[in-house]
């Protein structure tokens, strides 16, 4: 009975773990907002904000000034989501915003929303926990979730191993790709879509 227990915990426990990689990808995973990002996104309000002020103080057509308003409503959004920066950047005036460090704030924050964790490192990471978690259970189970997560995390790391050394293989021989992507085709779609992120 007791065995019973133990094997659909780990069941369920891997069946977790897989679900969460393929539901979500590796692409959900982002660091959090860092100061540059949340400095853009308040500077992005401003910006925002004083071009709407300008399309109402210069007249312009009803459209641009509905355009302008939706984005200054719509930038609220990414301060909110992203979070007040430490030291707002100077963005008074349109001369203000408008200035040099303004324009290379924004290339920086673009570059640094475009980087992801490692999704290895963030699994490793998720089992170091799942096995901290479970040794201050202690107990059998505890024992035995211990020996699982460990087994569970010796195979991502072979795995891993495994897609790394077929892409090094792929890229050291490009004449053989065809018939390495043959060998590959019963895969299951599952297995296919792993592979996938793992590789991305």
């Amino acid at each position: 009975m007791k065995k019973t227990k133990i094997r659909t915990i780990e069941r369920v426990t891997y069946a977790l773990i897989v679900c969460a990689l393929v539901c979500t990808g590796c692409e959900s995973l982002r660091f959090a907002p860092s100061e540059q990002q949340k400095q853009n996104a308040w500077l992005h309000n401003r910006t925002t904000t004083v071009a709407a002020e300008s399309a109402r103080d210069e007249n312009t057509s009803e459209k641009l000034k509905s355009l302008t308003e939706l984005s200054d409503l719509q930038s609220r959004a990414f301060v909110s989501y992203n979070g007040l920066p430490k030291e707002f950047p100077q963005a008074e005036t349109a001369e203000d915003i408008l200035a040099q460090s303004n324009w290379q704030l924004a290339r920086t924050a673009s570059v640094e929303s475009l980087q992801r964790p490692d999704p290895w490192q963030v699994a490793d990471s998720v089992f170091e926990l799942a096995i901290g978690i479970s040794a201050l259970l202690g107990g059998v189970y505890g024992t035995k979730a211990v020996k699982f997560l460990n087994d569970a995390r010796t195979k991502s790391k072979a795995l891993k191993e495994i897609v790394a050394g077929n892409e090094l293989f792929k890229k050291q021989n490009e004449s053989a790709v065809a018939a390495f992507k043959q060998a590959q085709q019963n895969q299951s779609s599952t297995t296919r879509q792993i592979v996938a992120e793992i590789k991305a």
